[in-house]
């Protein structure tokens, strides 16, 4: 058994699914869950999206489908399915580890961080959706080695200076006071790039909403730009984050 959380889901039959569950120890499982939707399965009842459990999965080989044998429904995150902007921030980050994990590579730290954020947006006092996505899109490019630099100019030789910052260098994945021609950047501002270091040591919630969702937007297009592919959900969160701030 493992703890998981499923992260996409489809009909297999009248009875069964196919699941795709993000495991704390086995990292991204593919299964077919025979009987899932019967009411004496064991499977809580079957698979919903965004739903952690304990799942037994058995793995004939890297290659092939997984066989899921259980499944013992243990957290639900009501509050994502209660408000628009949660909802819309949820299945941006199930969409976002979709993308970004590889198959049967785990990634404990980020399974931890998607509990947790789950839990930060159930909590309706406790944060603002932005910053629930803010805080989990640098943890995934952290973890799958994709962390922008904040500490030193990307196009030239020193440490980088806050105040000075005017581009993001996506093939370079940091930050410069230097705006170049015949090279692709993004204009940011200076407080996004200070935001980035609170987000790397501490909490963000005592920030304004704007504020997080500029960052959102930049790291969400930084993950564009290395995936060389769209993350709808998470296009389709940036745009809902922008109305509510």
């Amino acid at each position: 058994m493992d703890d998981a959380i499923c992260i996409r889901v489809w009909d297999w039959s009248e009875t069964s699914q196919t699941v795709s569950l993000f495991c704390r120890s086995l990292g991204v499982v593919r299964g077919l869950a025979k009987g899932s939707k019967r009411q004496d399965a064991r499977f809580s009842g079957g698979y919903e999206l965004f739903t952690r459990g304990q799942a037994g999965v058995l793995i004939k080989s890297h290659d092939a489908m997984a066989t899921l044998t259980a499944w013992d429904l243990s957290e639900i995150f009501l509050g994502v399915r209660k408000d628009l902007p949660r909802f819309h921030v949820a299945m941006a980050m199930l969409d976002l580890t979709h993308h970004m994990i590889r198959d049967h590579d785990p990634h404990e730290a980020m399974f931890d961080a998607l509990v947790q954020a789950g839990r930060r947006l159930s909590d309706e006092g406790s944060t603002v959706p932005a910053a629930a996505l803010l805080g989990f899109l640098w943890i995934t490019l952290v973890e799958c080695g994709y962390r922008p630099d904040l500490t030193r100019d990307v196009r030239a030789e020193g440490d980088l200076a806050v105040e000075s910052v005017k581009v993001f260098v996506p093939r370079l994945g940091g930050f410069s006071a230097r705006l170049e021609a015949g090279e692709e950047a993004w204009r940011v501002r200076p407080q996004t790039v200070e935001l980035l270091r609170q987000l790397d040591t501490g909490s963000t919630d005592r920030v304004d909403s704007e504020a997080m969702t500029r960052a959102v937007a930049l790291l969400a297009a930084y993950v564009r730009e290395v995936l060389g592919q769209p993350v709808e959900a998470l296009d389709s969160a940036v745009l809902e984050l922008r109305k509510k701030s």
